[in-house]
Parts: structure tokens; C-alpha cells; sequence
């Protein structure tokens, strides 16, 4: 039999579990809203923090991880020298693009890329290039320290070669083909790989857009 004393004891204990029980519902944060289905676009989860980096726009202004945000954002490297795969994948993704171009400027999604050949494509020269394909493609370059940072940090890598044959002198770049995907945090969230699903990349970036804002 319980005393007078340890059924008190028991009921505060009880009351107190039931009230941090009760917090736990009142003041758990709302979920993360769930992210619709995608055909194209693998996405992580969680998405991935990007430590800083620092490009220079073809307009000369920096492109800082902040400029970034509020967008969802495919990242390409390549170069304007590059024979085939560059111009094939920004003509591709200039027919996503078009297929996003009613979404409000604010949130609308941005391709962005990025030049891994300093040496050769200055920020005049990648902004014309990129602009050739669709005037909203952002275009970024830097120094190859800087450039090798930013790639790991996105699991991409390129190398400067010369092939066998080719004139002394001369070079190419060799790079992963994989699209990089940012969130609007400006974070890590997905990749595209080839060959690419131009109507799911234009549905997904549409769809991801919609649920985030």
C-alpha cells in the first residue's frame, strides 16, 4: 500500500511528465515543409552548408554566398573554349530557362556558370558568352585557388591537360559535367547529372520554387 506521502510524490512526478510531454507539442518548431518529388534534380537531405568563396561577376562585382539567396540555383563549369559538352549544356539549360522565365524575378531560379579557365576568359569575355545562350545566365570566374575551393565544396573537380597531339603551348580543361544545385540558403541541395531531362529540370526548378515560397 502507498502512503499518503508517495502518492503525492507520484502525482507531481506524473504532472511534471505531462507537461514537459504537452511542451514538446506546443513549442516544437514547425517542420521543414516537404519538398515536392523531382524528376531530374537529386536532392540531398539535409542540404549541405557551403563554406565561403568569393568569384568575380562578368560585370567585375564579387559573387559572395549571400547573392545567392532566395533563389534556387544550378552551377555549371566549363569554359569558353570548350568544344562540345559547355555549349551543348547552356543551350539545354536556355530552354529550362524560358520554361521559368513567368516566375517573379525575386525568386526566380538562376544558372550560373563558372568559368574554370582564368588563364583565357576574362569577366568580359565568360558575360558575353554566357548571355549568348540566355541574358539571365550568371557567369563567375576566379583565380584556381579560389576556383578549386569552390568546386570541392560542391564535389566538382576540373584539371588543365594537354592531349596527346595537341600543339605546344595549347590546352584544354577537363570537368565534371554534373550540375551543382543550391537551395535558396545558398546551401548544398542536389545535383543534375547528364544527359540532361530538360523538361523535368525546368518542372522541378518550377515546383521547388512554388513550395518555398
Amino acid at each position: 500500500m502507498f502512503n499518503r506521502t508517495t502518492l503525492l510524490v507520484l502525482a507531481a512526478a506524473l504532472a511534471a511528465g505531462l507537461g514537459l510531454l504537452a511542451a514538446r507539442f506546443v513549442f516544437r518548431p514547425d517542420p521543414a515543409p516537404a519538398q515536392p518529388a523531382t524528376k531530374a534534380v537529386r536532392l540531398f537531405s539535409p542540404a549541405r552548408e557551403l563554406p565561403a568563396f568569393a568569384l568575380r561577376q562578368s560585370d567585375g562585382t564579387q559573387l559572395v554566398p549571400g547573392e545567392l539567396k532566395g533563389h534556387w540555383t544550378l552551377v555549371f563549369l566549363g569554359f569558353t573554349h570548350c568544344p562540345d559538352v559547355c555549349p551543348t549544356t547552356l543551350a539545354e539549360l536556355s530552354r529550362a530557362q524560358k520554361q521559368w522565365e513567368a516566375l517573379p524575378e525575386p525568386v526566380r531560379p538562376r544558372v550560373l556558370f563558372v568559368s574554370v579557365d582564368p588563364e583565357r576568359d576574362t569577366p568580359d569575355r565568360i558575360g558575353e558568352y554566357a548571355h549568348t545562350f540566355h541574358r539571365d545566365t550568371l557567369a563567375a570566374t576566379a583565380d584556381i585557388p579560389a576556383l578549386e575551393r569552390f568546386t570541392r565544396s560542391l564535389s566538382l573537380v576540373f584539371a588543365k591537360v594537354r592531349p596527346e597531339g595537341m600543339p605546344e603551348g595549347q590546352y584544354t580543361i577537363d570537368h565534371s559535367a554534373t550540375l551543382a544545385v543550391l537551395d535558396p540558403q545558398g546551401r548544398m541541395a542536389g545535383i543534375v547529372q547528364p544527359p540532361l531531362d530538360v523538361p523535368g529540370i525546368a518542372a522541378d526548378l518550377v515546383a521547388l520554387t512554388e513550395t518555398a515560397r
